[in-house]
């Protein structure tokens, strides 16, 4: 650390949750920032648009091709293929992020003795039968189906950084987000918010795969921010949920997105995909007990300021 700018490493910082954190603690003037990305599923133009916002360093590379050479303070690890369209495209490279991957930048906070935070996922729990879900829950996930590559490969990741924690005295931090959206998402990644508000914006179809009953939680992403930034800075044992309790349709979410952009897009259902989740919503006592977090923007206010991000893109 040099005087009071703690030297922080940003593993995907190029990707959607990586741009908003890195945005967030350049604005503040508070730390140096390097981001490593290789731009599998994240975006270029993210790196220029972080370049209003301070100075910083960046490298080009998969992180487990990294040596632990590096002197850091802190690492916020975020990169992974987090869209089933993404890592089902490229599941041998997002099982090698979350395992080889997570190695190398366990062996970087173990030289610096640094703080390591890890985003872990909802899609540990699989198709849960406990629900809400919480952290001693230890999910329902096919192991060689077509999601277990990032579900797996996070399951993975979460033993290697306990056993690193156990073994070598490490502080690491393990955070598993539900389902995230907001400004700055890859138009094209799969996710039901992108792709229903781009299908809106454009009146073509809205695609629903099953009946549109399955539900999800969503938190909007400068909130999602916040408590990333409070989990570095909190000392707990174990992983704690992220996200919200606004569960809602994927069928009402369609409705509702329509409704806010004036859309005539008609919903076309099709038929459910292999080992889709039916039920998601986070049980998130840890997070108000020991980060003092809490989620309070309303779906419906974080959809407006998507939508509007969305509008100006096109």
């Amino acid at each position: 650390m040099i005087g009071n700018k703690p030297k922080v490493l940003i593993a995907g910082g190029a990707g959607f949750i990586g741009f908003n954190l890195t945005k967030k603690l350049l604005s503040s003037g508070n730390f140096q920032i390097m981001i490593i990305d290789n731009f599998l599923t994240s975006q270029r133009a993210n790196i220029d648009e972080l370049r209003k916002y301070g100075d910083f360093k960046f490298i080009e590379s998969n992180i487990e091709d990294l040596k632990p050479d590096f002197d850091v303070d802190h690492i916020y690890n975020l990169a992974c293929p987090a869209s089933p369209i993404h890592y089902q495209k490229y599941p041998i490279e997002t099982w090698k992020a979350s395992t080889f991957g997570v190695f190398s930048l366990l062996e970087i906070t173990k030289k610096n003795k640094a703080r390591f935070l890890q985003t872990s996922t909802s899609e540990i729990y699989g198709d849960p039968l406990v629900y809400p879900q919480n952290e001693e829950y230890w999910g329902n996930v096919n192991p060689i189906g077509v999601r277990s590559c990032y579900d797996e490969g996070k399951r993975a990741a979460e033993t290697l950084i306990q056993d690193y924690r156990r073994t070598f005295d490490l502080d690491t931090k393990i955070v598993r987000l539900f389902n995230t959206f907001g400004p700055y998402m890859h138009p094209n990644d799969g996710r039901v918010v992108s792709n229903f508000i781009m299908s809106a914006l454009k009146n073509e179809p809205i695609q629903i795969y099953g009946d549109g009953s399955s539900t999800r939680s969503f938190c909007y992403i400068d909130e999602l921010v916040d408590g990333l930034i409070s989990a570095m800075n909190i000392q707990f044992e174990g992983p704690i949920n992220l996200g919200t309790t606004n569960e809602i349709s994927i069928l009402d979410l369609a409705k509702l997105i329509i409704s806010k952009t004036n859309s005539q897009s008609l919903i076309e259902f099709l038929p459910a995909k292999p080992d889709d989740p039916i039920k998601r919503k986070p049980d998130l006592t840890r997070a108000e007990n020991i980060l003092k977090w809490k989620s309070n923007i309303t779906l419906e206010d974080g959809l407006e300021k998507t939508i509007k991000h969305f509008q100006q893109m096109l």
